[in-house]
């Protein structure tokens, strides 16, 4: 499904990774692990596309993502540690474009009950006015909705959750591997995540 080949990456003058190759294929849940600088965040966007590696590429069933660009975007779902959301807008109105962007559109139905089910009512207030934690529940709330993606890329996906959300989130992913989908994330914190098929990928 996913593979990258032979990644070298750098940070100024400082190598992060040489040689890193391992695949990701339907059903597998891979924890990319590693210290504060290690270079986990920029493994995930590279695996997405959004930063290019010094040398390897990354390959998707077997192409160049490079190659594919909005083909390979429309199969994945890519949730940064900051959430990207536009704080003028509301949680269900960024919701909504982050869905008809991903060529995923959504009915506002559908947006609400997914927000809902991460504890977020339905309100007319701009997302700006939300703490964090109720922020990083209305960009995971695109889970919901995205369950025919088949590859997530989620990084720090536990960040200020409170244990409800947490375990929903587990939830979610335990369910898309189960399902076939292919799993990636980062994350500092303890995860329950029951999975058939889940490894650790260490960054020294």
């Amino acid at each position: 499904m996913l593979e990258a080949s032979d990644l070298h990456c750098r940070r100024g003058t400082r190598t992060l990774y040489s040689g890193l190759s391992f695949a990701l294929g339907a059903g597998e849940l891979l924890r990319v692990a590693g210290e504060n600088g290690s270079g986990k965040t920029t493994l995930l966007k590279i695996l997405c596309g959004l930063l290019d590696p010094d040398a390897g590429e990354v390959r998707w069933r077997g192409e160049p993502i490079r190659r594919l660009r909005e083909e390979f975007h429309r199969q994945l779902v890519f949730l940064g540690h900051a959430p990207a959301v536009k704080d003028e807008l509301t949680a269900a109105e960024n919701l909504a474009i982050a869905c008809t962007l991903a060529g995923r559109p959504a009915s506002m139905q559908d947006v609400r009950e997914a927000l809902a089910r991460y504890g977020l009512r339905e309100d007319s207030a701009p997302v700006r006015r939300l703490s964090q934690g109720q922020r990083r529940r209305a960009a995971l709330a695109r889970l919901m909705l995205s369950a025919d993606a088949p590859l997530w890329l989620l990084d720090e996906p536990f960040a200020a959750l409170d244990a409800a959300a947490a375990r929903l989130t587990e939830e979610l992913i335990a369910r898309h591997v189960a399902v076939g989908g292919a799993v990636a994330y980062t994350t500092h914190q303890e995860a329950n995540i029951d999975a058939a098929s889940q490894r650790v990928l260490e960054l020294a």
